[in-house]
């Protein structure tokens, strides 16, 4: 996988995880605002000059100035350029803050910035290496506000939101930082959304707000709520080991038969994921049913025994996908179509094979290493399935949220297993959880190369959010901006 998928995955989970304190014992932590002296004074300054400057020329003096050669290499330099490009795309370039410490002690020294975009609050964790401090690793993730911040701001009529939302957007889109399409409602009721950018630049075809956008990780919602529809009718248990649906064509039965559905619905089976190297090294057309993963799957191993710890595992939510097909008895895009989208009123939401035409389908874009735009067509999958890849509209994630919110997929018991944190990682069966300053929300992202999307439904507000890019992290830092509007929203 590419350093951008990684950061990808590493962004939106990190995201779920630091951002819920639904557990029981929340990190706590200082900010220290004066600004380091010394060698790491110099990395931390040469680290937010390089990414506010994002030219190739910045980068690559920095990396060879301040980046230890291990850490260098790991990645080609045209990805370490992306990545800076595209965090600078994102944040419209950052301000020092402080150093943050945790209690209890992180490994990474871990630098608290702001962004001039959106004002939000970034952390970048790295690890100064002895005896030279050189950098070692570098990882970006949204950062809880400093203490204090906000607490005075005022509170927004719903007009005062759409307005304040409107003008970032029209900023967004006129210097190009967004490409897709936002929705917000409040309960079954829209009121704003806007579209902007283009799904095809080839033939400069606009986006529009029923255009279809891929979801990236966040079909594993749907994925869930079938499960837990066969759990209602008698046809799945939480605990079923999963040998009695997954065969050993997939796994052996000494992994399976240790491996429980519910271990697969909250990333805790300790299985890995399948966009490894013999999927980068394979055509995309060799993968459109599920069993035709099963050799990226073949040979995979445990990290931990199940039910230890929490890992997020696109492997898992793959044969959760295959567990749905056996126990309905029904192939698994079938069995979604019929009882997740037509239920919900989802008309423009499936597992789209991309050699197909598909009218009003958004093309995914990423800059390459000299600026120019390049599709993510040759990177990403060619069909969708449990774990991600299908496609959406926002109107059509707004259904979703509403028929579950409305006990029409699932029962209102099934939510609130679904909707419980299992391993105090902000994480239930299939959604992601979240207690912010507006109250619980609840939902899921995702993202790879070219593809950025996101549904908060903000349960204390009945409030529903969707945005969805066609831009590296285009959803990310609009989805923490609406969080922050939506928590100074009037009853």
């Amino acid at each position: 996988m590419s350093r951008r998928s990684i950061l990808f995955t590493f962004v939106l989970m990190l995201g779920m995880a630091s951002a819920s304190p639904t557990q029981s014992r929340p990190e706590e932590f200082r900010d220290v605002v004066d600004p380091p002296g010394g060698i790491l004074g110099e990395r931390i300054r040469a680290l937010i000059a390089a990414l506010n400057a994002a030219d190739l020329a910045s980068v690559d003096s920095f990396f060879e100035a301040h980046v230890a050669a291990e850490f260098r290499e790991m990645f080609p330099m045209e990805e370490h350029r992306a990545m800076f490009r595209e965090f600078s795309r994102a944040t419209g370039g950052i301000e020092f803050y402080s150093l943050r410490t945790y209690t209890p002690p992180r490994p990474q020294t871990v630098l608290i910035v702001r962004d001039r975009l959106f004002e939000g609050w970034h952390g970048i964790s790295f690890r100064p290496a002895d005896p030279d401090q050189r950098i070692t690793e570098i990882n970006f993730s949204p950062a809880r506000p400093p203490v204090g911040d906000d607490a005075n701001q005022a509170p927004l009529s719903e007009s005062d939101l759409i307005r304040t939302l409107e003008e970032k957007i029209e900023r967004l889109c006129r210097e190009d930082r967004f490409s897709g399409a936002i929705l917000i409602a409040r309960g079954d009721r829209v009121i704003w959304e806007r579209a902007c950018g283009e799904a095809t630049k080839a033939w400069h075809i606009p986006n529009r707000i029923d255009t279809k956008f891929n979801l990236g990780s966040m079909n594993k919602m749907f994925t869930a709520t079938a499960a837990m529809q066969l759990v209602e009718k008698g046809k799945l248990k939480l605990d079923d080991p999963i040998s009695k649906y997954v065969d050993e064509s997939w796994l052996p039965r000494e992994i399976t038969d240790r491996v429980r559905v519910q271990h697969l619905l909250t990333h805790t089976s300790g299985l890995g994921s399948y966009f490894n190297r013999t999927y980068m090294e394979s055509s995309r057309d060799l993968f459109r049913q599920l069993d035709d993963y099963k050799r990226l799957v073949q040979g995979d191993t445990l990290a931990f025994e199940p039910g230890a710890q929490f890992k997020y595992s696109n492997t898992g939510m793959l044969l959760l996908g295959v567990v749905v097909e056996k126990a309905a008895g029904q192939n698994y895009f079938d069995y979604i179509k019929e009882h997740i989208y037509e239920p919900a009123g989802m008309t423009g939401s499936d597992s789209y094979e991309l050699d197909r035409p598909t009218e009003n389908l958004a093309e995914g874009y990423f800059r390459d290493a000299a600026g120019g735009w390049k599709n993510n067509i040759f990177l990403h999958v060619l069909k969708g399935g449990p774990a991600g890849g299908g496609y959406s509209t926002v109107g059509d994630l707004h259904r979703f949220a509403r028929a579950l919110q409305g006990a029409k997929l699932a029962s209102r018991a099934s939510l609130d297993e679904m909707w419980r944190d299992r391993a105090g990682a902000g994480y239930g069966f299939g959604f992601g959880l979240f207690e912010t300053p507006a109250g619980k929300i609840v939902g899921h992202g995702g993202g790879f190369t070219g593809l950025n999307s996101n549904l908060d439904i903000f349960l204390d507000k009945d409030l529903v959010a969707v945005v969805m890019s066609n831009y590296d992290m285009g959803a990310e830092p609009l989805k923490e901006y609406i969080r922050r509007l939506a928590a100074r929203l009037k009853a």
